[in-house]
């Protein structure tokens, strides 16, 4: 297991993003579990970990220092290579451990796969039947994994739901989405990566009726409360603090909701019907504000009650094409919002920046990403930098400020394999930022590429 030094200040922060801030045997096991492979050195930032779906508390923010400044010039240095097969779903990381799902098309299976952190040295294989029925981009599974403590939960394109022993992927328990809630599979599959808030999992189940949202108990599997009548989209459940309550934001493909994640009590709901679907990009919660941006009818941002947990309309795009957009239409890359200004990749692959206030356009430049429909890039800042993981497997280093785009470095990390319906080869499955490394994939391999500073 990798040893990690203690900084009680990054510690505090990270358990308050997580959710585990509750005198309850999970803070407990927190402080306990963490004792284990701590060194008292408060010199450094801890490296840090990324168990789930961007990142410690789905932020999507790396938090470590003692890293690069720019890319050596001889190259970043490839720790790694591993086989994999095709799939969507990104890396996490995990206490010494890379865990990671794909498709064995010719078995017409899916695999969860785990690897060695240092060395990705395959270690355990969980494989189950999963046909495709109906769904495009069949390239393997989307949602990335979730580990908590020593399980891990993941989810197949087809809905298989699976707590599996993080040590040796031996079953705990298992759900299927359409077996068991009639869920139908969405065109583009089952996406929603399933969220850990204290005792619960809390998945995107899509199911009927008034299975849409399903919370299960962690350990056993066993159905704790289910709600909702709306079909599911393609996001991913987050749990904020506002209004004085912890919130559990769930954008569905008609609304964005606010419930009480230990009940599944509504707290509200504010429509928003998305054409095809396509609520896909994570809402971004900032300060008093939580932002949606979906590909075909573009964004809202929602003022939060600081009393109560209660939401209004602090401004929406108006209905545009995608083609001519007047703010910004996510697809995949979820936003980032720094000081008074946001950034964001629009519907062709447009990197701009926006006054958070108004939503009112600053600057845009395609150098991050080119103009394709679809066309992407995942934002991740660290320190004063971004690096931004493109959609032609480059790495970028950049400056993102209201005065413009600053490239600093820019590195090929994969070959594009992604094949996007006959169309071109993409990579869109989302990097992991762990221990001063950077973990990608395609649909041949996983790489783990290093970006300590000094390092060769």
């Amino acid at each position: 297991m990798m040893m990690k030094p203690f900084d009680p200040s990054v510690f505090l922060r990270n358990l308050c993003w997580s959710g585990l801030f509750a005198f309850d045997r999970t803070l407990l096991a927190v402080f306990l579990g963490a004792s284990s492979y701590w060194t008292m050195n408060v010199l450094f930032t801890p490296a840090d970990d990324w168990p789930q779906w961007r990142g410690i508390g789905r932020q999507g923010f790396w938090r470590e220092s003692g890293i690069v400044a720019s890319f050596p010039k001889e190259g970043l240095p490839v720790r790694w290579r591993s086989q994999v097969g095709p799939g969507f779903s990104g890396p996490v990381v995990a206490d010494g451990r890379v865990f990671l799902s794909d498709r064995q098309r010719d078995r017409n299976t899916e695999r969860v796969l785990c690897f060695d952190e240092p060395k990705g040295q395959l270690l355990w294989m969980y494989e189950y039947k999963a046909v495709y029925r109906g769904v495009d981009y069949d390239s393997g599974p989307r949602a990335s994994p979730t580990v908590d403590g020593e399980k891990v939960y993941t989810l197949g394109t087809m809905g298989h739901l699976f707590c599996l022993k993080a040590a040796d992927g031996s079953l705990v328990w298992k759900k299927d989405y359409v077996a068991d809630y009639g869920t139908e599979v969405p065109v583009w599959g089952m996406a929603g990566a399933p969220l850990v808030e204290g005792d619960l999992l809390i998945a995107n189940v899509g199911g009927r009726p008034n299975a849409c949202l399903v919370a299960f108990n962690k350990y056993s599997g066993q159905e704790v409360w289910k709600t909702l009548m709306d079909r599911p989209g393609y996001s991913t459940p987050i749990v904020i603090e506002a209004g004085g309550t912890r919130q559990l934001v769930f954008w569905s493909a008609q609304a964005v909701h606010s419930l009480d994640p230990r009940t599944g009590k509504i707290y509200w709901s504010i429509p928003y019907r998305c054409r095809s679907d396509l609520s896909v990009a994570t809402p971004v919660h900032y300060h008093d504000l939580l932002f949606i941006s979906s590909f075909y009818d573009g964004a809202m941002m929602l003022k939060l009650d600081s009393k109560q947990p209660k939401a209004s309309i602090l401004w929406k795009e108006p209905p545009t094409s995608e083609l001519e957009t007047t703010i910004v239409h996510c697809l995949m890359s979820t936003p980032y919002f720094k000081g008074n200004h946001f950034y964001a990749v629009d519907s062709y692959g447009e990197l701009r920046c926006l006054e958070i206030a108004t939503g009112k356009r600053v600057w845009e430049t395609l150098e991050a990403t080119g103009k394709e429909r679809w066309s992407s890039a995942q934002l991740t800042p660290t320190g004063g930098h971004t690096f931004l993981f493109n959609e032609h497997g480059e790495l970028i280093l950049a400056e993102l400020s209201p005065q413009g785009y600053h490239e600093i470095s820019r590195a090929r990390l994969l070959r594009p394999t992604q094949g996007v319906q006959g169309l071109r080869p993409v990579t869109w499955a989302h990097p992991a930022y762990a221990n001063r490394h950077i973990f990608v994939r395609n649909d041949e391999e996983m790489i783990s590429v290093s970006l300590e500073a000094g390092d060769k």
